[in-house]
């Protein structure tokens, strides 16, 4: 809706007032529609340490955020890389609310120096941390160890060993679930995934799995362990990327026929109070990228997403399920974008019906395989991402990112003015909306001549951005300058550069002067040279000023 015509001169003080605070009660309602939804965290990213390397897997325990991953060091916000250089090797420990680098930092080096897999015990007094390392701090580990989150001190008393790479961790109070590459285990065959203890014995828990585990995720409640990876077979039978399996014996409970097609992986698992939520990555042609949600107690489907853009961790949160991806096509998805050429690296849903919130933070691809952010985490209220981008918000950062509750962006791409048409009296302005990456409606103010005139209030996203036009009635042959700013309510862009409107005078009056009447009521001809014609002209002269005959 627009507010067109609001004159100069009939307009008092009081009518102006009462107009602009109409239209911002407009802006007030029609923001409140927009965001009926859950509320999301900010999408303007805080000061945050970098790593000089690729961020595989986050924690949380306590009030702290745990990072692994393949780097040699971390630098603080705003550092250029290589500059102000603070040794970390796989392993940095921060506050989940200061973002300050804590001194928590065993070394996690050999075989392939990296860690790939964390999360902490129910508690947070234990951090299990996979991956592919013979070394953490000064003890000898075998790809897989325990940390004491009190002192930062690895755990003596836990040590299985692992014969290769593990990709994913679930701890519960009876078992401690690994899954990854490998086939054995404590010196005994387990095929990708395994059990032990909290002090770190193998139990009986067997599943034979023919491709790697990617992501775990208990619900014991339900006697199940929900599995993702690679894998097309479990325990003999076909199981594509998802299987539940019974928590104590790992015989399968569910398979979910249907959800994956070949060349789609599982990457990440994670629950909520009812329901479990996968994100996959495919590669090739008919592939699944995108997310699903479905019934822990059932395992039934609750929705799925058709987004293109291989999803790698998936996260909810009071309502929202947050994931880290680089989706490119969703126009399938209730508010979700066209297939742009672009990518969007992050994505913010409503758990309930996988309807796309009005959340667009982003990152570029980054290093590596050029996916973006790879894991997020929630903690004391800040939501955290970690991958192998170098870019977040369009400014450099890199392998770390965070974002709190404050809105501290202005809209992206603020207008500019120009003319679309101008009249006696009359002129018509026009402009592109923006777009923000947390408010999807905008208020568009425009001054004349220094003074607020009028408020327009418009929806627009990233990839959907309208052409607006206002009409404002002014004097004829006036002189008046014109600008515009656009703020989400919180924080306004810089007000545009004015627009001087010369608005056009009135076309001067033509009249033609009627000619005298005779005694006889007859038209007045000319002396000479004049015939009939010229009393037809006259008639005709004096329908085109509008004089009565």
């Amino acid at each position: 809706m627009h507010l067109r015509k609001l004159r100069s001169k009939p307009v008092t003080r009081v009518a102006v007032t009462a107009l602009v605070c109409s239209a911002a009660l407009l802006d007030a309602s029609l923001a409140a529609a927009a965001d009926s939804g859950p509320k999301t965290f900010s999408a303007d990213a805080l000061p945050t340490w970098q790593t000089e390397g690729i961020v595989w897997s986050m924690a949380a325990a306590n009030g702290v955020v745990y990072v692994g991953g393949s780097f040699e060091a971390v630098r603080p916000p705003g550092a250029a890389p290589g500059r102000k250089l603070v040794a970390r090797r796989n392993f940095a420990a921060f506050d989940a609310v200061t973002g300050k680098l804590l001194p928590c930092a065993p070394s996690f080096t050999g075989y392939h120096h990296t860690v790939r897999a964390m999360k902490a015990s129910a508690d947070g007094r234990v951090l299990y941390i996979g991956g592919s390392f013979d070394t953490a701090g000064s003890e000898k580990a075998a790809n897989v160890v325990a940390l004491n989150t009190a002192d930062c001190s690895v755990r003596k008393d836990f040590k299985p060993t692992v014969s290769s790479t593990v990709r994913a961790v679930e701890p519960t109070d009876r078992a401690i679930y690994l899954g990854g590459d490998f086939g054995r285990v404590s010196g005994e065959t387990r095929s990708r995934i395994a059990a032990v203890t909290p002090k770190g014995a193998l139990l009986p828990f067997k599943a034979e799995l023919d491709q790697p585990v990617r992501a775990l995720s208990a619900a014991l409640s339900q006697g199940r362990l929900f599995v993702g990876g690679d894998f097309e077979k479990v325990n003999g039978q076909s199981a594509r990327s998802l299987v539940t399996l019974n928590p104590v014996t790992g015989a399968t409970v569910l398979a979910y026929p249907g959800w994956f097609p070949s060349q789609s992986s599982v990457k990440t698992i994670a629950q909520d109070n009812s329901r479990f939520f996968v994100g996959a990555e495919g590669h090739g042609p008919g592939i699944y990228d995108g997310r699903i949600a479905g019934r822990t107690a059932t395992g039934i489907m609750v929705w799925n997403d058709t987004c293109r853009g291989a999803t790698q961790s998936v996260l909810p949160y009071n309502g929202v399920l947050y994931s880290a991806s680089h989706a490119h096509d969703c126009n399938e998805t209730p508010g979700g974008f066209p297939d742009r050429g672009d990518r969007q690296h992050f994505l913010a849903q409503r758990v309930d019906d996988r309807r796309i919130l009005h959340w667009f933070p982003d990152t570029n691809g980054g290093l590596g395989e050029e996916v973006g952010p790879r894991v997020l985490v929630a903690s004391r209220g800040f939501l955290w991402a970690g991958g192998e981008f170098t870019e977040v918000n369009e400014a450099p950062q890199q392998g770390l990112t965070r974002f709190g509750d404050k809105d501290t962006g202005a809209p992206e791409e603020p207008p500019t003015l120009s003319l679309s048409a101008a009249e006696p009296g009359r002129v018509t302005l026009a402009w592109r909306a923006a777009w923000d990456r947390d408010d999807a409606v905008l208020t568009y103010r425009i001054y004349r001549d220094g003074k607020l005139v009028t408020r327009q209030a418009k929806s627009s996203a990233f990839w959907d951005r309208p052409r607006m036009t206002w009409t404002d009635t002014v004097p004829a042959g006036s002189r008046h300058q014109y600008a515009i700013e656009v703020t989400d309510g919180t924080n306004t862009a810089a007000r545009s550069r004015s627009l001087t409107v010369n608005v056009p005078k009135k076309p001067a009056q033509q009249t033609t002067a009627a000619p005298k009447q005779t005694a006889q009521g007859g038209a007045q001809t000319a002396q000479s040279g004049q015939t009939g014609r010229t009393a037809e002209s006259g008639r005709t002269a004096h329908r085109g000023t509008g004089e009565a005959r």
